[in-house]
Formats: structure tokens, C-alpha cells, sequence
């Protein structure tokens, strides 16, 4: 009776929000209490682990990160607690946190920010792949504190380990990998080297990624729209249209060609480093048809609609970063530590092989943080941040004026420790100013301040509860001020309003975990009021063909849930089973009117099973996305659907190399899926059935 109390409670405890299970080192014991390794996260300043962080935080790593891989970094982490995606086909998808994305969640690579046009549009890729990166790190809910107001709804730092901190353990090591999958025709490969002698580390590493067109169960578009358009066709026409024509078994102009690598060294000596890379990131990726509405307004007119030249998206970026530490500088500091990131970003839109719009983003972020020793009970850090972004657009669909924005912000973070109480917190104030750049005059400044309290507590061993309570300002952007014109990525006129004040969010998060044990995990729930909340609201108008939406504000409020719990059902020293559970909900509203808000993320569940034995391992996993009917006016509601995958793996040594293949397979039923998250839920469904095949060698 009691082992089944342990158990039921360990139901409400939640996942162990760090890592997978398998990625975790096999105890060399047979005790009944199995304690969970710690994940250091660098998104805090002392790098603690996720259970003394008093917000909410995941990282994704190890076979974690290699059994979910995915073109993009939204597809990544789509299926993590509280996070999913935007998903505009293969090429762009950019990961949304309890239904918050674009502008409220900070994407940062190495703690610094990408500086690309992901956040202005769904169909602009994140400047980054995620075939070689290390591991993600995931702060769910306010997170401005550090990272400032973009991360009012969240952070996801990728982290790529490019500027040694420390010196290598030999002289040389590295990993080759190869991945192919049939869904998509994906072939993909990578190369990492790294070393270092004396005191000077260094690292290269270089990728490619080729991929046909994404296979699907049907047809692309859905029956509603199918329905839809057969009934237009049938009244104008006085027939229906032949459906044959129309995409199905595949989604068109759906492939992506991307390559990219870095090259990075480091100094390392008795009192710190610093080190150098450069990055290069190319991609040229199809928008799926039907996505711009200027691209489906032709294919409406057109006799045959394969003539319709398709619209791809050619992008490129060269990144510039600068990382140092300084240990010991003075008397009553511990460290000094700088993160530095200079980027020069561009992509074409390509209509055929016509230049439609030209996007290009240059800038900087530069972040310096103070360790301080112990004041009195306190440890801590006081920090600035300083980043300057010049912005143009040029072409057809040039609804943002060219802008720059520079950006400056104190921040002060501590923690004070007494007995089995960790208490932290801080303090944010961060001034903008955004000035358009085309004559006009435009200019907006804006300050704000954010502040966060945070509260964890062993209440028994292994258990612990944590608190946060935050109070987060964001200032509102170029795109929400001074949008003025056709935006086909979200096939709407859009219309920015120079007055808006900033954006204030009072969130509270309540988190149980359990480290050790049969069963380890964390629950949260969580409550988040908005005050001035902005988004863009129909006004009923058309221009251009497209409807109008105005960005205003209003008050609103996001609550919900997330939980993720491990059963250890088995555990030695030859191997492992686990059986993980997790879910999440969130509900978005507009508490005005008392509406819905636009493409809130539905309610999940996901069943997974990992058996690891020597060097076998295997696993399924079944994920149930509830249909969403909670929808704002003029969306539509989402059906549910089941995608079940699977996954086998062995490893070897060869001499001083060890290698690893993995076969998976993703959607095995073969399923149609829509994410309601998508703009493109009615055009692009998600990848049918797909095997992919990887072999990696490291030394």
C-alpha cells in the first residue's frame, strides 16, 4: 500500500524535467531509490541545476535530442511540455511557449540573441539548424529578468559549444554523422572536430542538409477547404472541380537545401578565457501552396494551377561572437563574464525565379555580467546588456519601414539560502528606441521594468515545491507601431499603431518535484495576466485583397497546466525501463469581451516506453493532440489526432571510436495531423509516416 501512495503521488510530482531517462547514467546500484542526475542550465548566472531554479526549466539533450531531431528548431521541441510550434512546413517553424510566441519569446543561441526576422513572420526561418547543436535549454513563462522583454512568455537558449571555456580532455575528438530519412528524402550529414595543446582550444564544425518534398496521408488541403472550394467552383462554374489536380500524398514546393558551419578558437588560462567564432548559415526553403494569399490569388485565376510560379524563400547569415570570462578581477567579485554577437542577416523571396521582397537585418548584443562574492547571505550578479538592430524591407511585400531600434538594460539578480529555502530575485530596467528610417520622422522610446520573486523548498527527501512570481514589461516593437501594408505570410493587410504602451504581464507559477524514487517529476500550474495585451484584431475592411487587422490591446489572461512523470520500472546496472507520461494545457482569452484568443495550443497527452539493455535500446511513444474548439472570431476549430513513433538503436566501439546508429520512425499510422498553431493548418498538414536511418562516429 504504501509503494502504491509513493506511486500516486508521484503522479501529481510531474516529469523529470530535465532529460529523457535514457540519457541518464545507469546507477551503479539495486536501491529502490533512484536519484536523477542534475542538469547544469546557463541561462543562470551560477549555472545551477533545473531543480533549484525556481521557474519552470527544461533542457533537451543526449538521445533525447538525437530520437526527436527535425528540420527546424519549432519541430524540435514541438512535442516538449508547454511548447509547440508555428509551423510553416519543413523549412520555417519557430517554437511558441503556453500559446505565446513570436515577439514574447526570446530565441537565443549561446545566450545571445539569433538577429534574424523569424519573430516578424511565421514563413521566416529561424538562422539556425538543428542537426549539430548540443542541447536546448527551455524557460517557460516570464523570463525577462535576464534575457529582457521579449522573453515575457519564455526563453529557448540553443546551445552549440563553439568557444571552449575549458581546455578538451585530448588533443583531438570529434563526431561524423549521417541521417536519411524516407519521408521527405532527407539526406544530411555532419562533421565536428575539435582539440586543444597548451592553452589554446579550438573547434570546427560544418553540416548539410538536402530534403525532396514533406510526403503526407492525403490531400494538403483539408476537407472543410476542399468542400469549400468545390461549392465557390460549383456556383461560379456550374460544375465541380476535378479534386485529381489538387496536391495529395505530398505537400508541393515543400524541400529545403541548407548548409552551414563554424569555426571557433579560445585562449585559456589560470584566471579565465576568451575565444572567438564565426558562423555561416545558408537555407533555401519552399512555402507551401496556399500560404501567401497573393501566391493563391493566382493559382485562383490560373487555368492550371501547376503553372503558378511557386515561392521559396533563399536566406543567409554570417554570425560574429565574442565570448570571454574573467576569474578573480577584483576584490569581492568572482567572476566577470562576456557574451558579444555581431550579425549581418538577409533573405529573398523568390516568386519563381523573380526577386519578390528583400528582408536584411544587421546588429549587435552585447552582454556583460558582475559575479559578485557573498554579500552578507546574498550571492549574485548584476548585469547590462546592450544591442542595436537595423532593419529593411524592400519589395512587394514591404509592410514594415526600415527601422532601427537600440536597446540598453541593468539587470540585478541574487539568491539568498537558509536551510532547506533558496530564495531568488531581482530586478530589470530596459530603455529602447526605435526611430524609422525612411524620411518620415517615425520614432518611438520606451522603458521598462520587470522584477521576479522566486521561492524554492525541500519539503522532504527528494521532494521540493518552488514559486515564482513575476512582473514582466515589454515594449512594444516596429512591426506592432508602424506595420503599414500587405503581410502574405499571415494573409492579412496589417496596420500598426504608434501609440501603443507597453505590454505588462503578472505571472505566478506553482512547481512540485520529486528527484528520486520509483517515480521522479515535476508538475506545474501556472496563471498569467496580461495588462495591454497586443495583437492584431480584425476590423472587417479589405486592402490589397487581403483583410484588415489592426494591432491593439487588450487585457488577457493564460493559465493552464504542464506535468511530465517517470516510472522507473526497471533499474540496474545492465540497463532500464521507463515508462514517461506527460501533458499540458493552456487556455488563452481575451477577458475584454470574455473571447478566445487566435491558434491557442490544444490540450496534449504522451505515453512513452524506453527499454535500454547493453547496447540496445528501444522505445514507442503515442502523443493525443484534443481537438480545439476554443477558438477566437473567424478561426476555425481543429480536429484531434494520434501520431504514434518508434525507435531502435545500437552502439559499439571500434578501437577508440564508438559508433551509434538509430533507426526511428515517426507517424507510423500514417495519420493526418493539423496544428492548430499553424497559419497553414488548412494547406500543410504535418509529415505522414517517415523512417529515418542515422550513423554516428565520435573519437
Amino acid at each position: 500500500m504504501h509503494t502504491i501512495f509513493r506511486s500516486l503521488l508521484g503522479l501529481v510530482a510531474g516529469p523529470a524535467a530535465v532529460v529523457s531517462a535514457q540519457s541518464l547514467p545507469i546507477p551503479s546500484h539495486e536501491d529502490a531509490s533512484i536519484e536523477l542526475a542534475h542538469v547544469v542550465v546557463s541561462a543562470h548566472p551560477y549555472g545551477r541545476s533545473t531543480h533549484e531554479i525556481a521557474q519552470p526549466t527544461h533542457v533537451v539533450s543526449g538521445l533525447h535530442l538525437d530520437q526527436h531531431q527535425a528540420t527546424s528548431l519549432g519541430e524540435l521541441l514541438a512535442g516538449e511540455p508547454g511548447v509547440s510550434s508555428t509551423y510553416f512546413g519543413p523549412g520555417a517553424s519557430r517554437p511558441i511557449i503556453r500559446a505565446l510566441g513570436g515577439p514574447r519569446v526570446a530565441v537565443l543561441e549561446n545566450g545571445t540573441d539569433t538577429i534574424d526576422a523569424s519573430v516578424l513572420s511565421p514563413d521566416h526561418a529561424v538562422s539556425l539548424d538543428p542537426l549539430l547543436i548540443e542541447r536546448v535549454e527551455i524557460t517557460r513563462g516570464p523570463a525577462a529578468l535576464l534575457q529582457g522583454g521579449s522573453a515575457i512568455g519564455g526563453a529557448v537558449n540553443v546551445v552549440t559549444h563553439r568557444i571552449h571555456q575549458n581546455l578538451p580532455a585530448a588533443p583531438l575528438a570529434g563526431r561524423v554523422e549521417g541521417r536519411f530519412g524516407t519521408g521527405n528524402d532527407e539526406s544530411s550529414g555532419g562533421l565536428v572536430l575539435e582539440g586543444g595543446t597548451g592553452s589554446v582550444a579550438w573547434h570546427f564544425d560544418a553540416f548539410r542538409r538536402s530534403t525532396g518534398d514533406v510526403a503526407i496521408p492525403g490531400f494538403a488541403a483539408s476537407a472543410s477547404l476542399r468542400a469549400l472550394a468545390a461549392e465557390e467552383h460549383d456556383d461560379e462554374h456550374g460544375e465541380a472541380p476535378e479534386e485529381d489536380a489538387a496536391a495529395f500524398g505530398f505537400i508541393p514546393n515543400t524541400s529545403v537545401e541548407s548548409s552551414g558551419g563554424a569555426a571557433g578558437f579560445s585562449w585559456i588560462g589560470d584566471h579565465g578565457f576568451i575565444g572567438f567564432a564565426a558562423t555561416r548559415f545558408d537555407t533555401l526553403y519552399g512555402i507551401p501552396p496556399g500560404a501567401h494569399a497573393e501566391a493563391a490569388h493566382h493559382a485562383e485565376a490560373a487555368e492550371d494551377p501547376t503553372e503558378v510560379e511557386s515561392v521559396s524563400i533563399d536566406l543567409r547569415q554570417r554570425r560574429l561572437q565574442l565570448e570571454g570570462e574573467w576569474r578573480s578581477p577584483l576584490k569581492n567579485w568572482s567572476a566577470i563574464r562576456l557574451k558579444a554577437t555581431q550579425a549581418d542577416y538577409q533573405h529573398i523571396e523568390l516568386e519563381g525565379d523573380e526577386i519578390g521582397t528583400v528582408f536584411t537585418h544587421t546588429g549587435y548584443d552585447i552582454r556583460l555580467d558582475a559575479l559578485h562574492e557573498s554579500w552578507g547571505k546574498l550571492n549574485g550578479a548584476i548585469g547590462t546588456k546592450l544591442a542595436s538592430s537595423d532593419f529593411t524591407a524592400v519589395g512587394a511585400e514591404a509592410f514594415l519601414p526600415p527601422s532601427t531600434t537600440e536597446t540598453f538594460a541593468l539587470f540585478i539578480f541574487e539568491e539568498l539560502e537558509q536551510g532547506q529555502t533558496l530564495w531568488q530575485f531581482g530586478g530589470r530596467s530596459e530603455w529602447q528606441d526605435l526611430a524609422v528610417t525612411d524620411g518620415t520622422d517615425r520614432s518611438a522610446s520606451g522603458h521598462s521594468l520587470s522584477a521576479s520573486l522566486g521561492w524554492v523548498h525541500d519539503i522532504a527527501e527528494g521532494w521540493s515545491l518552488a514559486v515564482s512570481l513575476a512582473h514582466a514589461e515589454r515594449i512594444p516593437n516596429a512591426q506592432e507601431r508602424f506595420a503599414d501594408g500587405p503581410h502574405t505570410g499571415t494573409n492579412a493587410y496589417e496596420i500598426g499603431d504608434a501609440n501603443l504602451s507597453n505590454e505588462t504581464s503578472r505571472g505566478l507559477d506553482l512547481t512540485i518535484r520529486r528527484e528520486v524514487g520509483f517515480v521522479s517529476g515535476e508538475a506545474t500550474v501556472f496563471f498569467n495576466r496580461f495588462q495591454n495585451y497586443i495583437f492584431e484584431n480584425p476590423t472587417g475592411a479589405e486592402r490589397a485583397d487581403l483583410p484588415v487587422y489592426q494591432f491593439v490591446q487588450r487585457d488577457a489572461e493564460f493559465y493552464g497546466f504542464e506535468v511530465q512523470n517517470t516510472f522507473h520500472l526497471h533499474q540496474s546496472e545492465s540497463g532500464h525501463i521507463d515508462l514517461t507520461l506527460t501533458g499540458d494545457l493552456v487556455r488563452a482569452q481575451n477577458i475584454t469581451d470574455g473571447t478566445d484568443l487566435p491558434r491557442t495550443t490544444p490540450a496534449r497527452l504522451r505515453l512513452g516506453l524506453d527499454w535500454q539493455r547493453g547496447a540496445w535500446r528501444t522505445g514507442t511513444e503515442m502523443s493525443h493532440v484534443f481537438d480545439q474548439n476554443h477558438v477566437a472570431t473567424g478561426e476555425t476549430s481543429t480536429d484531434s489526432h494520434t501520431l504514434w513513433s518508434a525507435y531502435l538503436g545500437y552502439r559499439w566501439v571500434a578501437s577508440a571510436v564508438t559508433w551509434d546508429l538509430l533507426l526511428r520512425g515517426t507517424n507510423l499510422t500514417d495519420s493526418e495531423a493539423r496544428p492548430h498553431t499553424s497559419f497553414l493548418k488548412a494547406v500543410a498538414p504535418l509529415p505522414g509516416r517517415n523512417l529515418a536511418l542515422s550513423l554516428r562516429a565520435s573519437f
